[in-house]
């Protein structure tokens, strides 16, 4: 009895280290903001390093897109929604999408966002919502993808 119980103790704590130790980077399911509607930059992925976010550290978020139409201006649209009961407004930006990738974009092309958050964000799930803007402000794609954000790390 007392080695089965050491055993489950012992897996507990492999389990409780294994959650606490970030990944470097992971795969993050996207949906479109609009359902069925034909954008004309398509988004094959997300990648978030590190996944969960550290306060305080920089994180990258890269969106993997193709399109055919060339884009050679725009905008790019982030809002973060921070999950608590229900969906809550927490930050909104715009950036000019040549810095975010190379344009003209055409083809197979990646968005790669970085920032670093400040030390005191609460940890928990957030929502992030990244619309594509071409010239007079047409919208190219939108989605919508959820992340994380962990405990500060000790300095």
């Amino acid at each position: 009895m007392a080695s089965k119980q050491g055993l489950l103790l012992a897996l507990l704590a492999a389990v409780a280290v294994a959650c606490l130790i970030p990944a470097a980077s992971a795969a993050t399911a996207v949906e479109y903001c609009k359902k069925g509607k034909n954008y004309p930059v398509k988004v094959s992925g997300v990648e978030i390093v590190p996944d969960p976010v550290v306060p305080g550290q920089a994180a990258t978020f890269k969106v993997k897109a193709s399109t055919d139409k060339p884009i050679k201006e725009g905008k790019l649209v982030i809002d973060v929604k921070y999950w608590v009961i229900w969906a809550i407004p927490v930050h909104s930006e715009t950036h000019d999408i040549c810095q975010e990738t190379s344009c003209p974009a055409t083809g197979d092309f990646v968005i790669a966002h970085s920032q670093t958050l400040p030390s005191y964000t609460p940890p928990g799930s957030y929502t992030i919502d990244m619309t594509v803007k071409g010239e007079n402000d047409e919208e190219l794609s939108c989605i919508s993808f959820g992340f994380s954000i962990g405990f500060a790390a000790s300095s």
